[in-house]
């Protein structure tokens, strides 16, 4: 009898064969404390060394009393190495020199020059496959249904179900028509009980928008 589908609660959702559970697959919202972070159902992250702080590995600067924020929808898949470059990485560059003499003390933190302004916020949409070692930049907001190539440097606004590889990266194609995408967008089957998205899998899988639209109208 295959195993059951696990619970969005599960931190480790892979079982290996020997029965333990694969510590380098977590599902990200429960391997996550951090109040400037916010990620949805079923992402989960990827690591071959998986480390003991997850925000740590995935968003090194985003600091407890950093002022933006990242959020990460559901069914996100964050391969191996991906880090994400939160805006408190920024160094004032407006001056004669980037050298950020705030960090190091000699005085108050607050409203030092060398500080630069609070940046904005990143957010990744729903379903998001982000490829190994990508690096996503402050800022960038990216749309449901985006992959993002091995490697790839990411920022600005990155529209739903586009393909984006290099550095910088740019749009390789998209992966279907307009029309299509804004049905999927409105179907948002991510929002769907975990019970009804397993019984429409095929369809979701097999890019078969009929079916997909037959079981959003019989929801």
């Amino acid at each position: 009898m295959p195993p059951p589908f696990p619970s969005a609660d599960t931190l480790n959702p892979v079982i290996l064969r020997d029965g333990t559970a694969h510590e380098g697959v977590v599902f990200l919202a429960n391997a996550i404390d951090h109040h400037r972070i916010s990620v949805g159902a079923y992402t989960y992250a990827s690591a071959f060394d998986p480390p003991a702080d997850w925000a740590a590995r995935l968003a090194p600067y985003l600091h407890i009393f950093s002022p933006e924020t990242l959020t990460i929808g559901k069914f996100c898949q964050i391969a191996d190495g991906a880090l994400f470059i939160t805006a408190s990485a920024h160094h004032r560059y407006d001056g004669f020199s980037s050298f950020p003499f705030a960090a190091f003390g000699g005085g108050k933190m607050k409203g030092r020059p060398s500080n630069p302004d609070p940046g904005p916020d990143t957010v990744i949409g729903n379903d998001v496959w982000v490829g190994q070692d990508a690096r996503i930049l402050p800022g960038a907001r990216i749309g449901s249904g985006v992959i993002i190539g091995a490697g790839a440097v990411v920022t600005g606004e990155v529209a739903p179900y586009s393909v984006v590889a290099g550095n910088p990266a740019r749009v390789v194609r998209r992966r279907f028509d307009d029309e299509t995408i804004a049905a999927l967008l409105d179907i948002a089957w991510w929002d769907w009980p975990i019970e009804r998205i397993l019984d429409n899998e095929a369809a979701i899988c097999g890019a078969r928008l009929d079916r997909l639209r037959a079981a959003a109208a019989t929801g």
